[in-house]
């Protein structure tokens, strides 16, 4: 089974499965195609995580391809740039990609067939070309005057640099193709053929991270060659806490991951099977409030900082934290950190027919990222450096050769060391959101994984104003009246998102497998364009 965002991409994974490759080739292929057909979420300028799952031994492991802050990175210039927080679409906030390493780290660790093999569905289709879809579509729309550097544009950076001629690389005709509009990538097909003939080193060093760096110094930024070919994946050991009988698996920080596990440890000391739903909706909020607060405070590189992680996860603390909810009226906790909402990531799930799976994530952040295209490689670079904070005492403090708070996280839940789930659900700061709910809805709810996607959603923001240091809590239009009036009631100040906007309530996937018959159960989010498909 496959599942993700976007349908050509699943047929690119699916055929890998069907001619005998397993989870971690269809994966990478999968991912791979997923850089062409939705170009505006991820592409080889951004990052990766992945779980894996293998069905052998039982045991999850985890993929750290996230890049770091260049070598030159410095917090004293963008004091005085006069930022009060990192920039978003400057040269600064580039730091180094790590997805196209860790496609082939994740096959070397994993994989039976090679990059060059999992590389061609989507050089095909870049070269070839692919009809856009809805969703991905009106994202687009929105990423043109960021691509061009249009005149005018506002993005609310300093020193955003003068107009880039190579962001039409990523349009049709100067513009964003519309809904079943046929466009290709013919530069972005070109750098996809260097990496299948050379391998990872056809991004991290010569003519192309020559041309990266150079853009990215146009642009006020720090990057350099050096910094590309430092480069290395990090394979990391998987957080866990238990969840109703399962257990749920989390990359560790510098992802926020810990958010998520954080509030599903605490939630697990409530009988969110007998509640109403209004009830059970208000303790999942407090919970996401505090695993919040906790992953805000200290999510970062821990090569860089001692991070409490033992006790943040450690049932004393859970069952401490919980006494402090109460089951009838908000805390309202303060949230500090940036805004909330998001929408520009791709995430994709994949089980093979031994029962190995791969739960694997990627973006560029931000739609686009930075919006710096590479001029002749179709390389748009992401902007993962505006996760830094600009707090010099903070362990999420920018410093050079150092990972950012990252916002992408897959998920993963085993039983007995048996695969129960492979779930993720884009989306900026609502990832760790939607996993808690998800996987309420999953065994609190006993809900297959399409109802588990496809229930109503609430997404708690950072955007607070005094005298309400909460933040209003999103929440979709068909979340039944009487649950949002019992909500208000308890004190939370609710907002109703409708139509399109409801994409930045994350888009998500699960395969589900039943390990007595080996069975596959998936679901795909209607939030976005995907689907899941298996043989």
């Amino acid at each position: 089974m496959v599942a993700t965002s976007q349908p050509l991409a699943v047929q690119a994974g699916l055929a890998v499965l069907d001619a005998g490759g397993n989870a971690a080739d269809a994966a990478v292929t999968a991912a791979a195609a997923l850089t062409v057909v939705e170009p505006v979420s991820n592409g080889p300028g951004g990052d990766l995580f992945a779980l894996v799952f293998d069905a052998t031994t039982g045991r999850v492991s985890g993929l750290n391809g996230s890049g770091r802050s260049p070598a030159g990175a410095s917090l004293p210039e963008i004091r005085r740039l006069r930022y009060r927080r990192m920039p978003s679409f400057t040269g600064h906030t580039v730091t180094v990609p790590g997805a196209v390493a860790g496609w082939a780290d994740l096959l070397a660790d994993h994989g039976t067939i090679d990059l060059a093999d999992a590389l061609r569905p989507a050089i095909r289709l870049a070269e070839e070309g692919y009809p856009v879809t809805e969703w991905i579509a009106a994202s687009w729309a929105r990423q043109e005057e960021k691509l061009l550097r249009t005149p005018g544009w506002q993005s609310g950076d300093f020193h955003n640099g003068p107009a880039q001629e190579s962001g039409r690389e990523l349009l049709l005709d100067g513009r964003a193709p519309r809904m079943g509009e046929v466009i290709r990538l013919a530069t972005l097909g070109g750098t996809l053929r260097r990496i299948a003939a050379e391998g990872p080193k056809a991004i991290y060093r010569g003519e192309i991270a020559a041309k990266m760096a150079a853009h990215v110094q146009r642009y006020g930024g720090w990057l350099t060659a050096e910094d590309l070919a430092a480069h290395e994946t990090e394979r990391v050991e998987p957080l866990s806490v238990g969840y109703r009988g399962v257990r749920l698996h989390e990359c560790p920080p510098n992802g926020q991951g810990l958010a998520a596990l954080i509030a599903a440890s605490i939630a697990d000391g409530f009988d969110l099977q007998a509640a109403t739903e209004e009830e059970r909706i208000h303790l999942l909020i407090e919970c996401m409030r505090i695993g919040f607060a906790d992953a805000l405070a200290w999510v970062a590189d821990p090569a860089h900082a001692d991070l409490p992680i033992d006790e943040l996860l450690s049932p004393d603390y859970a069952k401490r934290r919980r006494k402090g909810i109460d089951p009838a009226r908000t805390t309202r906790l303060p949230l500090p950190g940036p805004e909330f909402a998001g929408n520009d990531t791709v995430y994709l799930s994949v089980v093979d027919r031994d029962g190995n799976a791969v739960s694997l994530i990627q973006s560029l952040f931000m739609g686009t990222g930075t919006g710096l295209v590479v001029p002749g490689t179709g390389i748009s670079l992401q902007n993962r450096g505006a996760g830094f904070v600009l707090d010099k005492t903070h362990p999420n403090a920018l410093a050079p050769g150092k990972r950012p708070y990252h916002t992408i996280i897959p998920a993963m839940t085993t039983r007995n060391g048996d695969l129960h789930a492979c779930f993720g659900v884009m989306g900026g700061f609502m990832q760790p959101q939607a996993h808690l709910q998800v996987l309420s809805n999953l065994l609190d709810r006993n809900m297959t994984p399409q109802a588990a996607l496809d229930a109503p959603r609430w997404q708690l923001t950072g955007r607070a104003r005094a005298p309400d240091p909460t933040g209003r809590i999103l929440v979709e239009d068909d979340l039944p009246r009487e649950v949002a009036d019992g909500l208000l009631k308890r004190g939370h100040r609710l907002q109703e998102v409708t139509g399109f906007e409801r994409i930045q309530m994350g888009g998500g996937q699960i395969i589900a497998r039943n390990p007595a018959t080996g069975v596959l159960l998936a679901g795909s989010d209607s939030r976005k364009d995907g689907c899941a498909a298996g043989h």
